[in-house]
Order: structure tokens, then sequence, then C-alpha cells
């Protein structure tokens, strides 16, 4: 009788837990009561023929942004989940995570510098309005191409400014220029110069960190020629504010370095909250590079991303 009883427990632990069959249904097909499927499936666990395991994804994201603050000794890590290991998901959840991280620890008189692309972009349209008095909001580095590729440099900081009552302050150049000399002596306008300052008095930097491949952004804007953009994909790992670095976060190039404007990776560094805001596989490599560099002490990214940061 309990050789029966074990062997029914079983078949219906089958049909329940595998063929996803209600416990009414296996009552109907076995020509059982419900009640007694009830009991059976009690048995089948009390026997250990049935073992359930609950993972719970967001103990495991715990787990990854201790040790991701743990190893680059950020000061803060927050790991997301992503339902998928794809750029496009990714982007969607860390964006969302960043425009509530925002919301919660900007207060009245930050100084708030925003760079510009895609996933700010992402961030900026998720931001909620915060009643919030004194805070200025301003580019970290020129957002002007003649490219007809969309930087979303404009909309970025104007949705930031709006999220916390306050007017832009937009930084109007290109990016790199063709000349350093040039570049320095725009530098030297007063009005650029002035927003340039407020760039490193920011408290807060938020941005992202772009890649060195044919589909980087920056390599659509028109700014670099072949030759230097062969020169980066041999020497560079990606960019933060356009200032591209190696795989331990330095400067990998002088000459073009020397061409941007905005704000540098050593002011960076020195920011209260320098916020990194990335996810996805291509994007790995710079993500490491930058946290190898210290040049972000906050980071937003995904589950899938912070496994591989880690590896």
């Amino acid at each position: 009788m309990d050789s029966e009883k074990q062997q029914l427990s079983v078949e219906v632990a089958r049909l329940y837990y595998q063929s996803d069959y209600s416990q009414q249904q296996i009552a109907t097909q076995l020509g059982i009561s419900r009640p007694t499927i009830s009991r059976l499936l009690h048995y089948a666990k009390e026997k250990g023929y049935v073992k359930i395991d609950i993972i719970d994804p967001f103990a495991d994201l715990d787990k990854l942004a201790y040790q991701l603050k743990e190893k680059y000794q950020l000061n803060d890590v927050h790991v997301v989940f992503s339902p998928k290991d794809d750029y496009i998901s990714i982007r969607e959840y860390i964006s969302k995570e960043a425009a509530e991280y925002l919301e919660k620890i900007v207060k009245n008189g930050d100084i708030i510098g925003v760079s510009w692309g895609t996933t700010m972009y992402e961030v900026a349209k998720r931001l909620t309005k915060k009643n919030v008095k004194g805070v200025e909001i301003v580019q970290l580095k020129g957002g002007i191409s003649h490219s007809k590729v969309n930087t979303y440099a404009s909309e970025t900081i104007t949705l930031f400014a709006e999220a916390f009552e306050t007017v832009p302050r937009y930084l109007p150049l290109p990016v790199i220029f063709d000349n350093a000399v040039v570049k320095q002596m725009v530098e030297e306008d007063r009005h650029i110069r002035s927003t340039m300052e407020m760039g490193r008095n920011a408290n807060i930097a938020i941005f992202t960190v772009g890649t060195v491949r044919d589909e980087a952004l920056l390599f659509h804007l028109g700014y670099l020629n072949e030759a230097e953009k062969s020169i980066l994909k041999k020497k560079s790992v990606g960019d933060i504010c356009s200032r591209f670095f190696d795989e331990n976060g330095e400067i990998c190039d002088e000459q073009i370095n020397n061409r941007t404007i905005g704000i540098s990776l050593e002011d960076l560094k020195q920011k209260e909250k320098s916020i990194l805001v990335a996810g996805g596989t291509h994007k790995v490599k710079a993500i490491k590079g930058a946290l190898k560099g210290r040049n972000a002490n906050v980071l937003i990214t995904d589950q899938y991303t912070a496994k591989k940061i880690l590896d």
C-alpha cells in the first residue's frame, strides 16, 4: 500500500510541477478527489520526492553590488534587474534606476553636471519634477556637431532642467575641435569659461561611457578622421565625456585630449557623486577601464553587465 502511495504521489507531482496541470485537472484525470491530490503533493514533498528551489534575483543583485563596491572601492553601487541581456532592455532599466536615484539625492543648491548620449537621454526622459531650490544644471561637454546623427545633447539638459525647476547652462560648442590652439582660445571667452567653471564646481556629475568601435556615437559625428579612429581603436577602451581612456582609465591620446572641450577626468574624480550609468556587453571593457581609473564613485548597471565586469 505504501509503495502504491509513493508511486501515485510521484505521478501526481510530475503532473503538477512538470506538466503544469491544476489539482482539479489531475483529480479528474486520475479519478481521485481534489483533497487527496493536495495530500499526495504534500506527501511527495515530505518524502523528498519534490524539492523546490526559490531563486531570488534581488538577493543576487545585492551580492553583485557588494562585490563591485569592494573590488573597485566605490561609494555606492546599484545593480538593477533586467529581464533580458540585450542593450535596449538593459538601458531601459538602468536609466529608470538612475532617474530615481537622482530624485532621491538631489537637494537645494546642488550643481548637477550632465553629459549627453542615448543613455543620458533615457535617464532625462524618466525624471519627474522635484521641488528644490537653487539647483543648477550644466552641460559637461560641448554638444554641437555637423552630423545628422542626433546626440540628444540639447533635449537631455533641457529635460534635466525642467525636472529640477531651473534654467539649463549649455556648452554650445563642438566637443572636439580641429585645432588645439583654437580650442584654447574659445575657452578664454568669459561666457564659456563661466560655464566650464560651473561644470568643475558641480558636486554631482552623471554620465555614461562610450565605446571605441565603428558603431560608436562619437565616431559618427565628424570630429575624428579615419586615422584618429584607427589609433583610438588600438589604444582606447572607451570614453567619458569624450575623454578617451585606456584599460586603466588613463588618457590614451594627449593630442585628441588637448582638442577636447569639457570636463576632465581628473575633475570628475573630485566630485561628491560621480555617477556612471552604463550596461551592455559592448560596454564592459569601457566600464572596467573607467572603474579602474577611479573616474566614477557611483555605478548604476544591470546584473548581466555586473557579472561580466567581475569576471
